[in-house]
């Protein structure tokens, strides 16, 4: 992944616009717009992951091109009617947009921060380790993103050694999963975005050499 020096959260996406964009929200009179990008893995399987992307990149989304967006995972949260109470949103914030032409779809994540939950740690029927964390990522103004991320085998294990207020450093993807909720009016199909974890590279831990 190039150009990630100096930053703790760094996105490179590229793919197809799967959706037209539609207004978000205005920041002084900075307008954003979100639409949904989707990148193909090698293994066949895709991922649909919103992007906002905002009116000063100066470039028309259109649905259906291809582009690559440089920026980074922003969360906020957001009011459920169905749970009575907020739930966490991911979107990929473009900093830059530009047409893909040829290039391969692509999804690279870098991520610095600090753990902020415990983690959770679990083994499949088919004794497949897996284990969730809790990350934040600093950004300016005092304000910090809060991204789920996932990881598997020897990522998990190492994972779930970490305790809360330990800085970690991540490499992987955002990926996108259909999940099944239940709610009082019975079931719901829901999408849950997260960070796959393919190199879980630093954690500050006292039992660490």
């Amino acid at each position: 992944m190039e150009n990630f020096e100096n930053t703790s959260n760094k996105v490179v996406l590229v793919g197809t616009v799967v959706s037209e964009p539609v207004y978000s929200h205005s920041v002084l009179g900075e307008d954003f717009f979100e639409c949904y990008m989707q990148s193909n893995r090698l293994s066949g399987t895709d991922d649909v992951l919103p992007v906002t992307v905002s009116s000063r990149i100066g470039l028309e989304v259109k649905r259906g091109e291809r582009y690559v967006v440089e920026g980074q995972i922003r969360s906020y949260n957001k009011p459920d009617e169905n749970i009575g109470r907020n739930r966490l949103v991911l979107t990929v914030f473009a900093r830059e947009m530009q047409g893909a032409g040829e290039e391969q779809d692509r999804n690279e994540v870098y991520l610095k921060g600090f753990l902020c939950k415990s983690p959770v740690f679990r083994t499949t029927p088919f004794n497949r380790e897996i284990c969730d964390i809790l990350l934040a990522c600093n950004r300016a103004y005092g304000k910090s993103d809060y991204i789920p991320l996932i990881s598997w085998g020897r990522n998990a294990r190492l994972s779930r050694e970490c305790m809360v207020g330990d800085e970690i450093e991540i490499m992987g993807r955002i990926q996108s999963r259909t999940y099944v909720k239940q709610t009082e009016n019975g079931e719901e199909n829901r999408i849950a975005y997260e960070v796959s974890v393919a190199n879980l590279m630093q954690k500050m831990h006292e039992q660490v050499n």
